[in-house]
């Protein structure tokens, strides 16, 4: 813990800042059609009477506290009011499923629930009805009504309207209790291969990745951030929830995902995280609507981002433009980019990106039309932040310089190896799983990448994903699906080949772009996929794309597929990474009918070509 850090645990952070603000917005919820102002005094209230609330209901130092719900202000009460008492929290995804929610409840052993929503309720109820450690049901909605002696609506649990100085008194005496290495947290993470791991997660990892990217990251105390990935997630809780907390900036709550492009001009907000595939969307909506305008705005679009392009190298590095340059790229600036901007509410000073690798050219993309974007790096385990990119240090295509107080090595077979105070404490009840990931103090990310003579990490596969071919070959798959998924046809693409002698992918188009080529045609997507004008676009597509590659990289056949993977469907992680078994599994019968149809053709070139030597 560094000398100069001012805090022992997450609450003790709070209520000083809160202490400070006082009549500052520290929180903005949307309720009856508009954005409503909480401040920092109203925010204390209310952690004050979730920690009091507890404590009536019997909660203590080391309960587990699970909490089930979308980001809304009463997520960070429950959050910092079990902490404040010495209980763990332990979030879940409000996207999962019963079997899911089940298993995190169980495994935890959480004592209490908080739940957003009737729908969420009935994800918790049949435990309830087991034999299992839930005592409790804290339901948001205050419209909720059920029978349930052990369930209460969120008016009912907080109960008075104030607590005394003597129960504040106490809350503080038990803040002052909690040390830095206590358990702040247990996070159980998406994972694309078996059951999800519980993280342990301490006051101090959290602390110390704040304070990191306090000194990384130009976030100020009059900033505002909107908050729209999940709460659930490591990401949007250490960089858009203790990191603007720590700053003193106010945090705006989305509606959801689908209302985000809404409430950001609403909001206007100046800083926001979120995960690459909001930047891809973005980018493909512009994009189409530069290939869709009249020819002179097409040209004088294209024009501009090959203007903003050009003032790259200056700009990334702190440097000031050439008198020419910089006069075409205000012009550039006045016709173009001011509306893409204003798009995004008009205030933002950069998004930071995280969660996935985020496409180079999308990242130029947006920074040459004066948007940043600054790409990071980190897993749950490491509280999350290892590495990110600064403003006037980005170097596109790395994920940016390692914080201050994580070190960082590349072990001999290309894992990121790394250490320090933000490491997590381990796997909750999995010491051999621990004992796995954590050898000799450092922490092994499973993530295969590389560091530049500057001090820039770079990522270019995960460990775990790498594909051995029948004929010895190391292959990384995300590298050939990165490319793919760069060309304006190619939505989704998975490449698969595990013990194969050759590659194959699976594709989902992107069917705005591939319905224009076959214009005049008016397709379902199940018809677009089979039209053969279609396939032969797509493999076209790949080709181009994949030209550079060796032999061995290349994919040899392919199928298209009509419909987006999912996190519904079980196929992505809610951070949108691909769970490449369980899409193997899925369409085991695609997959095995190429590989067949492959050896069908080799049968054939035999056939032919003896043939062809015996004639």
């Amino acid at each position: 813990m560094p000398n100069d850090l001012p805090y022992q645990n997450l609450p003790e952070m709070f209520f000083a800042q809160a202490d400070s603000l006082r009549n500052k917005t520290a929180l903005l919820s949307k309720s009856q059609g508009a954005y409503t102002p909480i401040s920092w005094s109203d925010f204390k209230s209310n952690v004050l009477k979730v920690a009091r609330g507890l404590e009536k209901l019997g909660i203590s130092t080391g309960d587990r506290v699970a909490l089930l719900s979308e980001n809304r202000p009463e997520w960070a009460y429950v959050d910092l009011g079990a902490q404040a008492i010495g209980a763990c929290v332990v979030p879940i995804y409000a996207t999962s499923s019963v079997k899911e929610v089940g298993y995190c409840i169980r495994h935890s052993e959480a004592s209490i629930v908080f739940v957003s929503s009737t729908e969420q309720f009935y994800k918790v109820q049949p435990l309830l009805i087991e034999a299992s450690s839930i005592r409790y049901v804290v339901i948001f909605d205050g419209a909720f009504q059920t029978t349930e002696a052990r369930s209460f609506g969120w008016n009912q649990f907080l109960g008075v309207s104030q607590i005394s100085e003597a129960e504040e008194r106490g809350i503080y005496e038990k803040i002052n209790k909690i040390q830095s290495d206590s358990l702040a947290t247990i996070i159980y993470t998406s994972g694309t291969t078996g059951p999800p791991k519980g993280v342990m997660l301490t006051h101090r990892n959290f602390l110390i990745n704040c304070w990191d990217a306090k000194h990384a990251i130009d976030l100020r105390s009059d900033d505002l951030t909107l908050s729209f990935l999940p709460l659930s997630h490591v990401f949007e809780r250490t960089g858009g929830y203790y990191f603007p907390i720590m700053m003193g900036a106010a945090i705006a709550y989305a509606e959801n995902m689908n209302k985000v492009p809404e409430n950001l001009l609403e909001v206007r907000p100046t800083i926001a995280c979120s995960v690459p595939r909001l930047y891809e969307k973005i980018y493909e909506k512009v994009m189409d609507k530069i290939e869709s305008a009249p020819v002179l705005r097409k040209k004088i679009a294209h024009w501009a981002i090959r203007i903003g392009q050009a003032t790259i190298p200056y700009r990334s590095n702190g440097r000031r433009l050439p008198f020419i340059l910089n006069y075409q790229y205000r012009a550039a600036t006045l016709l173009v980019f001011k509306k893409l901007q204003s798009q995004l509410g008009g205030r933002l000073r950069f998004f930071i990106s995280g969660g996935a690798p985020l496409s180079r050219q999308i990242a130029e993309f947006f920074y040459a039309a004066g948007i940043t974007i600054l790409e990071g790096y980190g897993l749950t385990e490491t509280s999350p932040v290892i590495a990110v990119n600064r403003i006037g240090q980005i170097k596109f295509g790395t994920v940016g310089l390692p914080f201050h107080h994580v070190k960082v090595r590349i072990s001999d077979d290309g894992e990121i190896l790394v250490q320090g105070p933000s490491i997590m404490k381990g796997y909750f009840k999995d010491e051999t799983a621990t004992a796995q990931v954590i050898q000799d103090g450092w922490f092994l990310t499973g993530d295969i990448g590389k560091i530049d003579p500057d001090g820039f990490l770079s990522i270019t596969d995960r460990k775990k994903d790498i594909i051995v071919t029948s004929g010895g070959k190391n292959i990384a798959p995300q590298n050939i699906e990165g490319m793919l998924t760069r060309d304006p046809l190619i939505q989704q693409a998975v490449v698969l080949g595990d013990q194969h002698n050759f590659l194959v992918a699976l594709i989902v188009p992107r069917f705005e772009n591939l319905a224009r080529h076959l214009s005049g045609k008016d397709l379902s997507k199940a018809e677009m996929v089979r039209h053969p004008e279609a396939v032969k676009l797509i493999e076209e597509s790949i080709k181009e794309k994949t030209l550079e590659l060796p032999n061995y990289e290349k994919i040899k056949i392919f199928r298209l597929l009509d419909e987006e993977l999912s996190q519904d469907k079980g196929e992505l992680t809610p951070t949108l990474k691909v769970k490449r078994r369980v899409v193997a599994e899925r369409y085991a019968g695609l997959i095995n009918g190429m590989y067949a149809e492959a050896s069908e053709r080799r049968k054939y070139d035999q056939s032919f070509s003896r043939e062809n030597i015996g004639g």
